[in-house]
């Protein structure tokens, strides 16, 4: 206990101890305190205890002593709007934002990021808007704390054009401008503007620092568009600036690995971070669980609760994806009955991942009977879900059933149309399947086109069904046509029954012959060195012909093959895949 002596700064230095070191009963102690000697008026003492109860998590106690202080300066009211700010109340902190212009008061270089912070939570473009004319009119947009924030709210509401102007603008940009309409792009799916922008940054801006918000963004574009080559680049510079031990980025490092169908490396990152949070576990999770290696799935979540670390309902996610793509329907039984032993009730996602587990597994029943004892009405992705265990068991009286369903709610989907019309072709039903892709037209809806790529340097080279524009066309037909024979002679017999339209025999075995991702192969097969394993990436289900043909190639070619579809992973390796042929 300080001596009766203290003054108001000695106060002050220990309240500032005391936040940083979030000591909550040393600090309740000082604040009686202070009240015993009539400082609680003091306006620097009241914005140190504001900002101490803020830190401590107890905004409300901020709130309290805010309106009990009789002269509320600019500082005080800066200090209560920060401490609803920091602890996810962005509602309240935006009121009090509010009340402060009510009177009188400007926000300053500080106010004003905390009010765009909180803005961008929420979301809301008109306050954006009316934030953004409070700077210009107030001038503070010159200063680069106050042009980063309105680039990161700008970005973090959708209004991407407005956030690039707002950077445009800036005289002097840092690492959180750049970092914002980073995100802001890799968030909308603009990826080649995203590592453009990252790009300039590195090479126009020699003062900028990276960041792990830097780098992660940049990740999640690489992930998304699987550039593997960037992407470990960016991994050198992220071990460069020593942020490859931060859990943010380490998460992305492993989706990287994961989705550029290197599990190894998402392996390597997990082990090398030895303090990891729930992020990096459910990342490494997913990342087994599409890669087949389920057993590995489990051990981690036990491994995940002997150290400590709660799941939550993304967690559960994982665990329902890895048993319903090995068909451990059992064990997906239990791990949703657990979701409510850790507190967490199941989420129309959950319920779609069991559906499917179910589906998959020719429960069509079981599965069902889930979706009608369902707390809320199925989605569109849980009827989908049942769709597509139709589909793989040729149930079609069930999927037209469960279509009929999906229309009644209203929705247009390319998706469910392609899974009903694949169900009747492969039923050799070809009037149901024709009329489905009539829906489709009348619709003006498009099928997705089935695309297959492969990335040699910085360059990803996409492939079509049948596809003759690539510049090494003549090569990779020839090249399928000696696969074709040799995995012929080693006992492949083309399965026809995959080919979704009504053509004639011969017309099948050349349709099925020239999918995109057998093109992808071919060329990786021409292009690549024997030891480095050729990785495909496609953006539509491999059917059931390719995944055969694959197998035999990659028994004949001593080759490993990695393909990635819109479900799973799949590692051909010596006339084996590592789904056990159940996807």
């Amino acid at each position: 206990m300080l001596p009766p002596q203290s003054d108001c700064r000695d106060i002050c230095k220990v309240l500032v101890c005391l936040t940083h070191s979030r000591l909550l009963p040393k600090g309740l102690q000082l604040h009686a305190y202070v009240i015993k000697l009539g400082f609680e008026a003091l306006p620097l003492v009241c914005h140190h205890l504001i900002n101490f109860y803020s830190k401590t998590n107890l905004p409300h106690s901020s709130h309290k002593l805010f309106d009990s202080f009789p002269h509320k300066s600019a500082t005080t009211w800066s200090s209560v709007i920060s401490a609803f700010a920091q602890n996810d109340l962005p509602h309240l902190a935006l009121r009090f934002f509010r009340r402060m212009l009510r009177h009188g008061l400007l926000p300053d270089d500080h106010t004003l990021p905390t009010a765009t912070k909180s803005c961008a939570a929420l979301s809301s473009l008109p306050t954006a808007n009316s934030l953004h004319a409070l700077a210009l009119k107030s001038a503070n947009h010159f200063d680069v704390f106050v042009g980063s924030s309105l680039v990161d709210m700008y970005a973090k509401c959708g209004e991407i054009n407005n956030a690039r102007k707002v950077f445009d603008e800036m005289p002097h940009k840092n690492v959180v401008s750049w970092s914002g309409l980073i995100y802001g792009y890799s968030q909308l799916g603009l990826d080649e503007e995203a590592l453009n922008l990252f790009k300039c940054a590195l090479q126009q801006d020699y003062d900028i620092r990276v960041n792990d918000f830097t780098l992660s963004s940049v990740l999640r574009v690489c992930s998304a568009s699987t550039l593997f080559e960037l992407g470990k680049q960016v991994h050198g510079l992220c071990f460069k600036t020593s942020f490859d031990s931060s859990c943010f980025v380490a998460s992305s490092l492993i989706s990287l690995y994961s989705k550029c169908g290197v599990v190894e490396g998402g392996y390597k990152v997990f082990e090398e971070v030895k303090v990891r949070n729930l992020g990096m576990w459910n990342a490494m999770l997913i990342a087994c669980a599409q890669h087949a290696h389920t057993g590995k799935t489990f051990e981690l979540f036990e491994e995940m609760g002997s150290v400590g670390v709660k799941p939550n309902f993304i967690t559960f996610l994982c665990l329902l994806y890895a048993c319903s793509h090995a068909g451990l329907v059992e064990r997906g039984k239990h791990y949703f009955g657990l979701m409510k032993e850790h507190g967490i009730e199941p989420g129309s996602q959950h319920y779609a991942t069991m559906v499917d587990l179910l589906g998959r597994a020719g429960k069509l029943d079981e599965a069902f009977r889930v979706i009608e004892g369902m707390p809320m009405e199925p989605t569109e992705s849980v009827w989908g879900a049942l769709l597509t265990g139709c589909r793989l068991h040729g149930n079609t009286e069930w999927a037209s059933f469960v279509a009929d369903r999906i229309f009644e709610m209203g929705a247009v989907s390319s998706g469910i149309n392609v899974l009903l019309s694949n169900a009747y072709a492969a039923a050799g039903r070809w009037e149901e399947a024709a009329r489905a892709r009539k829906m489709l037209r009348d619709q003006g809806i498009k099928k997705e086109t089935g695309l297959s790529w492969v990335e040699e340097g910085n360059r990803v080279h996409t492939f079509a069904a049948g596809d003759r524009s690539h510049g090494k066309t003549k090569e990779i037909y020839e090249k399928l046509e000696e696969l074709g024979e040799k995995i012929a002679k080693a006992g492949y017999v083309a399965d026809t029954s995959f080919v979704l339209k009504e053509v004639d025999g011969d017309e099948k075995s050349q349709t099925i012959r020239y999918h995109s991702e057998r093109l992808a192969i071919a060329f990786g097969l021409i292009t690549f060195p024997q030891e480095r394993p050729i990785r495909v990436m496609k953006n539509l289900r491999v059917c059931g012909d390719c995944h055969t043909a694959i197998k035999f190639i990659s028994k004949c070619t001593g080759r490993v093959i990695i393909v990635r579809d819109n479900n799973r992973f799949h590692r051909f390796e010596e006339g084996k895949c590592t789904c056990g042929d159940y996807w």
